[in-house]
């Protein structure tokens, strides 16, 4: 195209009269009549304000898009943009508004031969208005600009001139933005401006983000020189950097992401890199980054995972091809395109870009690294554990070497002085490191599981017994490391993310080991118990910052709402281990901790009972909290009976069992509240008066559901476990006769409890199981069952008869073994 002639301002730029209020292309409504807040740009001659003034008058009342071009050529000719400021660019761009640039898209995509402009001419200038609009995140988030989304995305991923096929299907998504008879661009008046129109936008874009865009295109005199763009599937550099800004801009919106995913950006810009198409690489796949990251990345694998995977093999083979810094720069990017734990993917496919790329980190980490090279490998390695374990990793000897690496970076890292921030980079790096420690532990506890189940083969699995004490010995050290530097951490920081994931990965190492650094473990218990405290309790500033962290982390993490129960859940397995050795105990009991897991039960009772459709969801942090409660209440007795939260507790159990017990999939839960009920029952003393109503709501749904655990109806033979128990029995057997031993002791406690225990049936229930029945499951079983019996007949004379009747009728059933009990009721 040729080079626009010379324009100066002559009759056929004047603007229309004042009076007359029509808009054609402009749609402008940010200002009135452009005088009630004039803020011309500070660097003008008032020879150039007056011209300007004018402009954005001819701009707001523009007949057609012919003025409002022509206005626009007049501006970047005597108002250089770069004299321009942002208050000026801003009246500027709500003068010429949206629809300008949606039309001249449409029209291009469509093959309107009446729009007088090749279609490239009009998708460069299309292009170009909406980039520079788009530098404005109040234009960025139009919806005028939303619907145009689709049509970028085309070009990107096919080429102008492909879109044309594609045009009719985006026609009823964008139907607002046709072409009026009224509006058309008109090739007589604009044919040698339309270019210098797109410099335009172009130069005011530049303005505002203060930089040029590099070698999207070459500047001279802050405007842009043209560049003919043939009609092919090959983009035009300056078009696809357009179409890459505008992308851009509204990916930093609030619900930038999530607008980009509903209009279909994650297919259209992995083709476009499959294509290799202009600036596919160098900003789209920035873009995906972006979009992969944070709260969208579920959603993003979930409706593309075909697409995705496809992009991941390829970058996989490009890292396995590259060199030196271009591979370590490649670690990070690949951090962003793996697909989050759980995702339904092809397996097979990815579990061969894992191999492929553990084979290439294997000699990156044996190679000599500065700090600031191996910390993207390390996150990287953590990210690959999230996937698949240890299964691919490597010989054990590089299993040994990852760990010892990841524990040395942080014992290195968490040595700065107190008071020294550490930076994002190190933060990102220790929070990759913590993730491979953890990977650790976690396998150390699959060797330690029954002889019976075969642990998962991996080669961490074969570790020499001299490999397991050195990594053992080196997380120790680690982990050392990590307890001192949260011995400095001041309440003020407590809702700073990393902060956080370094309590999570102590808690990780707490819930397995708790023997080793035991003085200092104890020592660190105020701040343990402080920030969990904290955060349930909802005291700290940056909540919000931490919850957006979480859903952020470049380490796979979980993506649930922030709730501020999170930091009391990852500690609650140490709880349990440390409530039940008495010097951490009782420096538990100084820091009030049963209150605060009555708190927490409490609160995740209120949510689960909230979730509508899945209340029947198993959550094992309820079961924890009541173990650590449990160990308060066996070795505490004077404290259960004088600490009221403890009453609080026994409220909430009497008012949630009842619920409980008709939730099949919570049945071990329910087991956990049962038994702590019952050892609490057995510390009270019996009523003056009447019993409460909570309390016999209680007693009689624990009878009940301890009834229902032994089928009574199996026949002669041992007696079975009930169907409604079998699956959850090797969970909640213990717990079952804990329940019974402490209702033995509920009964001596509290006489009154043998009235219920025949008026439920319980009682009945037992006896005829107990003369029907060869033999109990196990010995155990036995004694339990004789214990409570025991106490009932020492208890209750109608009891006690009842029992003697059964025992003098039967002789060959179990209860004609349970020796103690005929000595209770008199039956030799």
């Amino acid at each position: 195209m040729a080079d626009s002639a010379e324009v100066t301002p002559v009759v056929s730029c004047q603007p229309p009269c004042p009076g007359k209020e029509e808009q054609g292309g402009g749609g402008g409504e940010g200002e009135g009549g452009g005088s009630s807040e004039r803020d011309t740009g500070g660097g003008l001659t008032d020879a150039q304000n007056e011209v300007l003034e004018k402009c954005l008058h001819a701009l707001k009342h523009a007949k057609n898009d012919s003025h409002t071009l022509a206005a626009l050529l007049l501006i970047t000719r005597l108002c250089p943009a770069s004299q321009l400021d942002k208050p000026t660019l801003r009246r500027i761009f709500e003068a010429v508004g949206l629809n300008l640039p949606a039309r001249l898209l449409l029209t291009a995509v469509r093959g309107n031969d009446n729009s007088g402009l090749p279609p490239h001419e009009l998708l460069s200038l299309g292009t170009a208005l909406l980039s520079a609009l788009s530098t404005d995140p109040d234009m960025a988030c139009q919806p005028q600009l939303l619907t145009t989304i689709p049509l970028l995305l085309g070009i990107l991923a096919n080429g102008p001139m492909n879109q044309q096929k594609q045009a009719a299907e985006e026609q009823n998504q964008a139907g607002e933005m046709g072409p009026s008879p009224d509006s058309k661009i008109h090739l007589a008046e604009i044919s040698n401006q339309g270019s210098n129109s797109a410099n335009v936008a172009k130069s005011a874009r530049e303005t505002e983000t203060g930089k040029q865009k590099g070698d999207d295109s070459s500047a001279t005199n802050g405007v842009s020189t043209p560049q003919e763009a043939s009609p092919s599937s090959k983009l035009d550099e300056a078009l696809a950097a357009d179409c890459y800004q505008v992308l851009t801009a509204v990916c930093a919106l609030p619900k930038g992401p999530d607008q980009l995913l509903s209009r279909g950006a994650v297919p259209a810009l992995c083709q476009a890199v499959e294509q290799n198409q202009t600036y596919s690489h160098k900003r789209g796949l920035a873009l995906l980054g972006c979009l992969l990251s944070g709260k969208t990345k579920d959603k993003a694998w979930s409706k593309h995972p075909a697409e995705l995977l496809a992009l991941l093999v390829r970058l996989s083979k490009d890292f396995c091809q590259s060199k030196d810094q271009t591979k370590l720069d490649m670690c990070s990017q690949l951090v962003q395109f793996l697909p989050p734990a759980g995702v339904e993917v092809e397996r097979e496919e990815l579990k061969g870009v894992v191999s492929r790329v553990w084979g290439e980190l294997r000699p990156m980490m044996q190679a000599k690294l500065t700090p600031r090279q191996i910390g993207p490998i390390l996150v990287l390695c953590a990210c690959l554990l999230d996937l698949y374990g240890w299964e691919q990793v490597g010989p054990p000897k590089f299993c040994c070497l990852l760990v010892n690496r990841a524990c040395v970076e942080v014992r290195m890292g968490l040595e700065e002085p107190p008071g020294n921030d550490l930076s994002p980079e190190l933060q990102d790096t220790l929070t990759g490191c913590y993730r491979i420690m953890e990977a650790a532990i976690e396998q150390a506890c699959c060797l330690g599981v029954t002889q019976t189940a075969a642990p998962p083969q991996s080669s961490v699995s074969t570790l020499s017994l001299q490999q397991s004490r050195q990594v053992l010995g080196v997380l120790e050290e680690a982990f050392s490391a990590v307890m001192y530097h949260l011995q400095q951490v001041d309440p003020s920081r407590y809702g700073n993310p990393f902060i956080f994931a370094t309590f999570r990965s102590l808690c990780s190492w707490l819930a397995e080991e708790t023997s080793c650094l035991k003085e200092e473990v104890t020592g660190l218990l105020p701040f343990l118990i402080g920030y969990s405290r904290s955060h349930m309790q909802g005291e700290s500033q940056e909540q919000q910052g931490l919850s957006d962290w979480m859903a952020d982390m470049s380490v796979a993490e979980e993506r649930a709402a922030w709730t501020g129960k999170e930091a009391l859940r990852y500690l609650l397995p140490a709880l349990c281990h440390l409530s039940a050795e008495e010097g951490p105990r009782k420096v538990l009991l100084t820091l009030d901790t049963p209150a605060l897991l009555v708190d927490y039960l409490s609160q995740s009772w209120t949510s689960l009972r909230g979730k509508s459709g899945v209340a029947s969801a198993r959550d094992p942090s309820m079961e924890t909290a009541c173990s650590a409660l449990l160990n308060f209440t066996v070795t505490e007795p004077e404290r259960v009976r004088k600490d009221p939260c403890f009453r609080t507790l026994e409220a909430l159990l009497s008012e949630t069992l009842p619920v409980l017990v008709h939730k099949p999939r919570l049945l071990v839960l329910a087991a956990n509240y049962c038994t702590l009920g019952l050892m609490i029952g057995r510390l009270k003393s019996a009523p003056t008066g009447s019993a409460e109503a909570g309390q016999r709501r209680f007693f009689s749904t624990a009878l009940r559901f301890l009834r229902g655990a032994l089928d009574s109806g199996s026949g002669p033979g041992p007696v079975k476990v009930s169907l409604s128990w079998e699956e959850s029995w090797d969970e909640a057997a213990e717990l079952w006769r804990l329940s019974l031993q402490a209702l033995g002791g509920c009964v001596r406690a509290q006489p009154w409890i043998t009235a219920l225990v025949r008026e439920e049936g319980w009682l009945k229930h037992t006896l005829a199981m107990l003369a029907q029945c060869s033999a109990l499951p196990d010995q155990h079983t036995q004694e339990v069952l004789e214990e409570a019996l025991c106490a009932m007949a020492n208890q209750c004379t109608q009891c006690k008869q009842e029992i003697g009747d059964t025992m003098m009728r039967n002789h060959k059933g179990a209860l004609s073994s349970m020796r103690n009990l005929k000595k209770s009721v008199g039956v030799k």
